[in-house]
């Protein structure tokens, strides 16, 4: 049995003490539950950025900001998946990196492979594809537009990987006065279904998804979580986009989702 928690959280654009004290609180309820896992939605300490507006955004994995992070896992069994914006050490373009934490250490990370569109002006991608280990269970991580990459989850899939964390901000179009909130929620539901139900099935995987919500200073995000068995069967979905986390007790042998 693996327990896991998706947070929806608003993440507003570099604001990372205002998001670190809302993740704050996400954390001492994911330790009271028991959780193994918590999935933040990319960016959720940086906020998601152009980094050529909000250069106050870039974060380092040494700096001060990720360890108030790491610092809040201590004592903790709950490893924390948690997304920013990495200054890139050889001083070019940064990454788009969710860093993996637990009991106060930095247990790896992995930056965003699949960059394109407008974010190709302002990111570089990664280079490989980490697993990562929660107690025996292997892991892997996925980041928003990772979603149309199948190589991405091919790659877990192929170093043992039982579940993978799709992590995301996709940015809603439109003029935020105007935003029909049902629509693009409904959207983002469609492109994990399209997706992420035949990458299930046909690596023989488990995806969980959560994802940016609400509305920051210029842009708005759906929200969602979403969890998809080995099988491609969708065994959790949120009724719409609002902030807030699911708890979720998964049995891995039997393709069954509880609630908790």
């Amino acid at each position: 049995m693996l327990r896991i928690g998706l947070v929806q959280m608003r993440c507003e654009k570099a604001a990372s003490q205002e998001n670190l004290a809302v993740m704050a609180g996400y954390l001492a309820e994911a330790e009271a539950r028991r959780v193994d896992i918590l999935g933040f939605p990319e960016m959720c300490l940086s906020g998601y950025a152009d980094p050529t507006r909000f250069p106050q955004a870039i974060l380092s994995l040494d700096g001060h900001e990720v360890g108030q992070l790491i610092e809040m896992t201590r004592g903790s069994d709950s490893t924390v998946l948690a997304g920013l914006i990495e200054a890139n050490p050889a001083g070019g373009k940064p990454f788009i990196t969710q860093v993996a934490a637990r009991g106060g250490r930095l247990l790896g990370s992995y930056r965003k492979l699949t960059i394109k569109d407008e974010e190709d002006l302002w990111f570089a991608p990664g280079q490989g594809v980490p697993i990562f280990k929660h107690g025996g269970l292997p892991f892997g991580i996925a980041i928003c537009s990772d979603i149309s990459n199948e190589q991405v989850f091919a790659a877990c899939a192929r170093q043992g990987a039982r579940i993978v964390f799709e992590l995301a901000a996709p940015g809603l179009y439109g003029e935020q006065a105007t935003r029909d909130w049902r629509s693009g929620f409904e959207w983002w539901q469609g492109e994990c279904q399209k997706h992420l139900s035949r990458y299930a099935r046909d690596y023989a995987i488990w995806i969980a998804v959560a994802t940016q919500a609400g509305r920051t200073v210029d842009e708005d995000f759906p929200g969602g979580a979403w969890v998809f068995a080995p099988d491609g069967r969708c065994l959790f979905a949120t009724p719409d986009g609002a902030e807030g986390a699911d708890y979720l007790d998964l049995d891995l042998e039997k393709n069954l989702v509880k609630q908790i």
